[in-house]
């Protein structure tokens, strides 16, 4: 199976009955977030050297060190955005046990939120966590990116890892100027993250938006994809759901199938990490969800390659 490529997420906890159960052979590693006890970092440290496996950290690594989950690199606020480049640099010195392949960011944080749109669905957790558009200048959303992507390249550079930027809810600096497209190259150390539940989401909330064009223009900076799926009816529901093949676009479902061609026909070599609930299907659904991953990003190349 051709499944090199596939990470499952660890989250708050270093969870074993989900490791035994979704961790399969041959996959590429485990991305860590908010792990709520030393130990938990200790397991996972030690698994991957046993197995063989990369780790991935989406930061925040540990829980409880910051009052707010993401860093808030774009804060308007002088103060919080040098709290959270400390918060990091602390952050990563500490990780350097882990030796992580890459260090995952929400970008832009604060989300700049986009104020023609009803954001009512988009989860939030605190409201230091968006600001919305005609507050925030293009302007300064120019200074502070050039300011992060320089920082993050350079910290990538002395702790050898990747930094990989997670497109939050996008606004129009994001998709509709060059912007993050120059830096991107301009700092080629730096990658991107595509979410195709949150691109699906702001699909349907945002009349603006266009997830298929975001994953066209940005798929060839893409580290990696968080895969998930989601039914947006009269209302959303399923969240985090795991992908399959009967979750049709025709029955509300996201359109998962047209991401995974986009990203294979530009970037097939992208980490493929299941965010999902996988709690939420049985062994053999799991099993389906994984095949039909890998048959849509790698099916018929690898007949034609053989």
């Amino acid at each position: 199976m051709h499944m090199r490529n596939f990470m499952i997420g660890q989250y708050g906890q270093f969870d074993h009955k989900k490791y035994k159960r979704d961790f399969k052979k041959g996959f590429y590693g485990i991305e860590a977030c908010l792990l709520a006890a030393e130990e938990d970092v200790q397991t996972l440290q030690r698994e991957a050297q046993v197995k063989g496996f990369q780790i991935g950290v989406h930061f925040p690594l540990r829980a409880g060190k910051s009052p707010f989950r993401d860093a808030l690199f774009m804060h308007p606020d002088d103060g919080l955005r040098s709290e959270a480049f400390a918060l990091v640099e602390r952050e990563l010195q500490y990780m350097q046990v882990l030796k992580p392949v890459y260090v995952l960011f929400h970008y832009p944080k604060p989300v700049i939120l986009d104020d023609r749109v009803d954001w009512q669905e988009w989860r939030f957790a605190d409201a230091s966590e968006y600001v919305f558009e005609s507050e925030y200048s293009i302007s300064a959303f120019v200074e502070r990116s050039e300011r992060l992507f320089a920082w993050l390249s350079e910290k990538g550079e002395a702790y050898q890892f990747v930094p990989v930027l997670e497109f939050d809810a996008l606004n129009r600096y994001v998709y509709e100027t060059d912007v993050v497209e120059k830096l991107l190259m301009k700092y080629p150390k730096i990658k991107l993250c595509l979410d195709s539940g949150r691109l699906f989401l702001q699909d349907k909330i945002d009349p603006h938006f266009d997830s298929r064009r975001v994953v066209k223009m940005y798929a060839k900076y893409a580290w990696s994809l968080h895969l998930w799926t989601m039914k947006a009816t009269d209302v959303f529901s399923h969240n985090h759901y795991p992908v399959l093949p009967a979750c049709k676009p025709e029955f509300g479902w996201a359109p998962i199938e047209d991401y995974l061609r986009i990203v294979r026909e530009i970037n097939s070599d992208v980490k493929i990490m299941f965010e999902h609930r996988s709690e939420l299907i049985d062994d053999k659904q799991l099993m389906t969800c994984y095949t039909w991953v890998e048959q849509l990003l790698y099916g018929e190349r690898e007949r034609a390659d053989s």
